[in-house]
């Protein structure tokens, strides 16, 4: 499979510029792998850049970051960047999607019209931020409960995992957070992010081949 990632990180509001910030450590993982990585920041993060992109390379692995819906992905300002009818776009790539429900109709869409496989979320993808730390998203120790077992999803298929092995390590990591809070407590001040994190582990999927590999 060519070694090429492509990656769409939005920045337009609090919540984008979280997953933007935090997408720095796959490009990072993924340029240790000796991976070309195809960055699609702020403006770049557009339907003609992305789908154009994806038609005309070889990129094989995707990443998605922004909101989303059942059969939506969006990039910069709210732009859709990837809809149903983008078939073509999506032919024998394996994508993750951190993005609301993309992983519903879409990735399924997605399966049906020729990707290799799809991960992501069948409901609302949801993270707590502390708001003392908005400026500076990487030191947010609250929003880690939920970005960095994300992450870990693209980074395990980057290291060479499976993909339905990288949904479950992922998972592992949501519920090792979930655990170490329940240990802590209601005293603790992130207590309160079990219920989204529990969230978050139960509608992560992975569709069509779990046993592809990049």
């Amino acid at each position: 499979m060519d070694k090429t990632l492509l990656i769409t990180r939005p920045e337009y509001e609090a919540p984008t510029l979280y997953l933007s910030k935090w997408s720095e450590d796959i490009i990072k993982e993924a340029e240790t792998k000796g991976f070309k990585v195809i960055d699609l920041r702020r403006d770049k993060a557009n339907k003609k850049r992305v789908v154009g992109t994806l038609e005309k390379t070889n990129a094989k692995f995707v990443v998605f970051n922004g909101h989303g819906n059942d059969a939506v992905i969006y990039g910069q300002d709210n732009e859709a960047i990837l809809e149903m009818s983008d078939t073509k776009a999506v032919k024998n790539k394996i994508i993750y999607a951190r993005a609301c429900r993309a992983a519903s109709i879409l990735g399924n869409n997605a399966i049906a019209s020729g990707a290799i496989s799809f991960l992501g979320y069948t409901e609302d993808f949801i993270f707590f931020r502390n708001i003392n730390n908005e400026r500076k998203p990487l030191e947010d120790k609250t929003a880690k409960q939920f970005l960095e077992p994300s992450n870990y999803l693209p980074i395990s298929l980057l290291k060479g995992h499976t993909t339905g092995e990288a949904n479950n390590r992922s998972k592992n990591l949501f519920r090792k957070n979930i655990e170490k809070l329940i240990v802590a407590g209601p005293t603790s001040s992130d207590y309160q992010t079990i219920r989204g994190l529990l969230w978050n582990m139960q509608h992560q999927v992975c569709l069509g081949d779990k046993s592809a590999t990049l």
